[in-house]
């Protein structure tokens, strides 16, 4: 069980990225907590992940408030002892558009919750984590790297880019204390936002969702996109004990659309 006996905070725990992340950790033999602003969506996943409660516990949790960051730490050492890592997938996503329309208000606020609510839950979480030595794993995007030429989300790729700026820092600052910190950055992940994408798209157009999945795909290696599970599996590996000796590093999990 290659997560067997750890405790992991997963955040931004929704239908997609977030539990199938938190689903993998219970499978491999750990326990998970989880966090989202919406109690509904944490009981419904917590119930199919782990029907019997013995391996999940959950809080609703806005990461822009430090109590609330401070709270789901506090949950994961009072139900399970400790917390050996903490997975980041909480994101603000939903904010389209460029520099020249941009509300600068509106990018505070995704800069608020994609960096700055990463670190504060971060932060909440150190006290426990410097006791086990463990790891951290944030969710960056591949736009912050290369913009996507179909959809304009300059906050949302500034944001994460800056990110994985912070990880590469807090690799350094925290390795001492045996905590290792590493992104994942997706592409176009196949799951529930990128399905909503490709119907919206479809319909908008008039074409069949064949056609607006294909120009997604045209440039990619592998002949489908990664999915919410395939980016999960990347998570978990990074958790785990086998990547004991990985720190400061990003992964691409885009089937090969972007290398380097």
């Amino acid at each position: 069980m290659l997560l067997a006996g750890k405790t992991v905070i997963v955040s931004g725990v929704g239908p997609g990225l977030g539990h199938q992340v938190a689903a993998n950790v219970v499978r491999d033999g750990g326990r998970a907590v989880l966090g989202a602003r919406t109690a509904a969506n944490l009981a419904r996943s917590a119930a199919e992940i782990d029907p019997e409660g013995r391996h999940t516990a959950h809080l609703a949790t806005d990461i822009t408030d430090e109590a609330r960051c401070e709270a789901l730490a506090a949950l994961a050492v009072e139900r399970f002892g400790g917390i050996d890592a903490v997975v980041h997938v909480a994101a603000r996503d939903s904010y389209f558009g460029g520099l020249e329309d941009a509300d600068f208000a509106t990018w505070q606020s995704v800069i608020d919750v994609n960096l700055l609510g990463t670190l504060r839950m971060t932060r909440a979480c150190l006290p426990a984590l410097k006791e086990r030595g463990g790891s951290v794993v944030v969710i960056g995007t591949q736009s912050a790297v290369a913009a996507p030429s179909q959809v304009w989300q300059a906050a949302y790729a500034a944001s994460k880019g800056a990110l994985t700026s912070a990880m590469y820092s807090l690799s350094r600052e925290l390795g001492p204390d045996r905590i290792r910190v590493n992104a994942v950055l997706p592409g176009w992940m196949w799951g529930p936002p990128v399905q909503a994408y490709v119907r919206f798209t479809a319909g908008s157009e008039g074409v069949p969702e064949s056609e607006v999945l294909a120009r997604l795909t045209e440039r990619m290696a592998l002949p489908e996109p990664a999915t919410d599970g395939d980016v999960a599996e990347a998570v978990t590996f990074l958790v785990s004990d086998r990547a004991r000796a990985i720190t400061g590093q990003s992964l691409l999990v885009n089937a090969g659309e972007l290398m380097r």
